[in-house]
């Protein structure tokens, strides 16, 4: 494998897979015409236990010689079982396994995802944030927000969840560092021009709701396609976001709800029913209601939809959205002009 996938792997970054071989001698046996490295299996059974050693607090200097000194095939700190073999991505040189990754209690539950996912969740364990930018960053340009939100992002919290559940109070660092690097990567997608004349969506969580992160994924995967986008992030106030509505008037407004303690349902039912535009001719918003809070079957406010995921909530957001008029909001002359 190259540099660039194993680093992938094991979420590092290939400066520091070079620093680790120049400092450590801990690189790869050979290297093919053109002085290009290739790592083997067994180079890349080495590089995972360092990074597991890393992960538990030893020094980079002794993790090397400890990683050195065990031979290709042990793969494991001794007296921690290792997990199940690492599959190989397709269209990489090495068949069959690459190496037992290695286990211990440190391991997120993880499952079978994406070699991507792997390495974010190393690079998580570690505290490692420049990784995590950068193998955010990577999975973002390569993949866009949809495919790396619910192949690589979202797997990966869901097992820094899992983890922080079972361990007590233990892992909340884990899981803190790594949505705000989330968050910031996802905030730097470059969104495409606006189309001109089109109604706005506008994204909130629902007041006391601080989960944010799927509407951050939501509003970059829609902005990316040139919907016109407005973001009012975490736990907005329920007056705030009527006089948002009023102000924006969206063709849709999406709203987040993490846990059925924030599930407002009379606050649907008030949005819903703000109104604007000629007179006899009246709008309203589209509501649109996502998370696990608002209960698994069903609309569970009349006239509402559920959305279930992020590609098909972009799906169908982009169909509600195509021929959608031009707001007119509150504050506009137009507005104004015909009263409300």
């Amino acid at each position: 494998m190259s540099t660039g996938a194993v680093a992938r792997r094991l979420g590092v970054s290939p400066t520091t897979l070079r620093s680790w071989e120049r400092r450590y001698a801990i690189g790869p046996a050979r290297r093919e015409d053109g002085r290009h490295r290739r790592w083997t299996p067994q180079d890349i059974a080495r590089l995972e236990l360092m990074c597991h050693l890393t992960s538990q607090g030893v020094p980079p200097a002794e993790a090397a010689r400890a990683a050195l000194r065990t031979g290709p095939d042990e793969g494991a700190v001794p007296s921690e079982p290792a997990v199940a073999a690492v599959p190989v991505p397709p269209g990489s040189a090495v068949t069959g396994p690459v190496a037992k990754a290695p286990g211990g209690r440190n391991a997120l539950p993880l499952g079978e995802v994406r070699p991507e996912c792997r390495g974010l969740a190393r690079a998580a364990v570690r505290l490692d944030a420049p990784a995590l930018e950068e193998l955010l960053e990577a999975a973002l340009a390569e993949h866009g927000p949809v495919i790396a939100w619910e192949e690589i992002i979202a797997p990966t919290l869901h097992a820094v969840g899992r983890k922080w559940a079972s361990s007590g109070e233990r892992y909340v660092e884990v899981e803190h560092l790594l949505s705000w690097h989330i968050s910031c990567a996802l905030r730097r997608v470059r969104p495409a021009a606006e189309g001109a004349g089109r109604a706005p969506v506008l994204l909130a969580c629902v007041p006391g709701e601080q989960h944010s992160l799927p509407m951050e994924a939501l509003c970059a995967a829609l902005g990316e396609r040139g919907l016109p986008v407005r973001m009012f992030g975490a736990a907005l106030p329920a007056d705030a976001l009527h006089e948002a509505v009023r102000r924006t008037g969206p063709r849709a407004v999406v709203l987040w709800s993490q846990s059925r303690v924030t599930a407002d349902r009379a606050l649907v039912r008030s949005v819903s029913g703000i109104e604007w535009g000629l007179r006899g001719a009246r709008t309203h918003p589209l509501m649109l209601l996502a998370g696990p809070g608002w209960g698994a079957g069903g609309a569970c406010v009349p006239g509402t939809e559920r959305l279930h995921g992020l590609r098909s909530a972009v799906a169908l957001i982009r169909s509600l959205t195509a021929a959608a008029p031009a707001a007119t909001p509150a504050d506009s002359p137009a507005r104004a002009a015909y009263g409300s």
